[in-house]
């Protein structure tokens, strides 16, 4: 069995929308290096908002 890991020790993101900070989750593991934001509010917000997340105008 693998050896467990502690919460501090997982890798961690900041939420491009809202700025906080999201921690690995295993439902993550596969496309962690894609995930950019913590929830699908923030995801649909920032679809939602001119120029996205980036704040780039289009």
């Amino acid at each position: 069995m693998p050896k467990m890991r502690r919460k501090a020790d997982l890798p961690a993101k900041t939420c491009a929308q809202c700025g906080r900070p999201m921690v690995w989750r295993k439902a993550w593991a596969k496309t962690w290096d894609a995930v950019k934001y913590c929830s699908e509010r923030c995801r649909s917000q920032a679809k939602a908002t001119p120029g996205g997340a980036d704040g780039a105008q289009p």
